[in-house]
């Protein structure tokens, strides 16, 4: 047992077992999300893991059944069809049994202890009142991903990101990426305006007492928008590097375009949500439109991609796709 400097000395933390609930929302994961489910039912911290099947190949749901009939720690909510991440993730908290709860990617693998270092950290530094926690993400490659740690997303440092100003003069306030993988990584559990949510614990009283996730946000940005309206509330966000989590990103099979769509569209509403009458209406639009500009460059530059291909130009590429399909397949084997 730990002493808890926060709750004052001899006052003990208390870390249980079977207290968190993990909640991950799939759609067409692949062979990722049974690792995701295996690390994660190997933390003894966990109390259930609800799956949210947004959509998955019928083997995939088959498998499912069979892993909550073998497992009675594991429950698969289904039939809903694809309601998009948030509500995806509301529908699961519902179904959890646990007083903590984590929102877990389907290809984000959990290191061990990770579930009992974030539940500790937590506890410790979020005091008494409501609070919210991220951990580690880490590149397949073992390199920091991008989104973990993040800064105050505004309207202007939404442009400077996007258009990449933070080169101009990268030490400066103004020009501060919204992403703060690039800067030296804390000695431990800090204050962080913004986590990620593919790895983001809270007791289910934080998480009710802000309405759950906006279900208004179909894909992307919904986890700013969650950490925006917990700081508002009076709750703490928090990052520590002590928990790892190795992040695969995009291992869902979805069209890229779409993708894109929904991005900029998120960020639109997120803008109008939180920052209509503090900027002036002209400065939104220009965003939104730098927003949906980037949409179409990469549309174009993977048509183009695409086309290249298709052609039969440049053996290479055929030789990389070769070499993805193998990878692919071994992961299969994996499993």
């Amino acid at each position: 047992m730990e002493t808890d400097p926060v709750r004052g000395e001899g006052e003990q933390l208390d870390l249980l077992d079977g207290t968190v609930s993990v909640v991950v929302v799939s759609y067409f994961t692949g062979p990722l999300l049974w690792r995701c489910l295996a690390a994660a039912l190997a933390q003894p911290e966990v109390r259930d893991v609800v799956v949210v099947d947004n959509g998955n190949w019928d083997r995939t749901r088959d498998d499912l059944a069979l892993m909550a009939e073998a497992d009675d720690r594991v429950h698969v909510v289904t039939g809903q069809g694809n309601v998009g991440f948030a509500a995806g993730c509301n529908l699961g908290v519902a179904a959890a049994s646990g007083e903590v709860i984590f929102i877990l990617n389907p290809d984000a693998i959990l290191a061990p202890g990770a579930v009992a270092t974030l539940l500790r950290e937590g506890r410790r530094y979020g005091g008494r009142g409501a609070w919210l926690i991220g951990g580690r993400l880490l590149n397949p490659d073992g390199t920091v991903q991008a989104g973990a740690r993040r800064g105050a997303l505004t309207p202007w440092t939404a442009l400077v990101e996007m258009t990449r100003l933070y080169r101009v003069a990268p030490r400066h306030p103004y020009f501060r990426r919204f992403n703060q993988h690039g800067e030296p990584e804390p000695d431990g559990t800090v204050p962080m305006p913004v986590i990620s949510g593919a790895c983001m614990m809270m007791p289910r009283e934080t998480y009710e007492a802000v309405g759950g996730m906006d279900e208004a946000y179909f894909l992307h940005v919904e986890d700013v928008d969650f950490c925006v309206r917990v700081g508002a509330a009076g709750g703490k966000v928090l990052y520590t590097p002590k928990a790892e989590v190795t992040h695969y990103k995009s291992s869902s099979r979805a069209n890229r375009f779409r993708i894109e769509q929904l991005k900029a569209h998120s960020l639109h509403l997120y803008f109008r949500r939180h920052f209509s009458g503090v900027y002036p209406p002209g400065f939104l639009t220009l965003v939104s439109a730098v927003s949906w500009g980037g949409v179409g460059l990469r549309m174009a530059k993977l048509t183009a991609q695409r086309t290249i291909g298709l052609t039969g130009v440049g053996r290479r590429s055929g030789a990389r796709g070769g070499v993805r399909a193998a990878r692919v397949t071994g992961r299969a084997a994996e499993r």
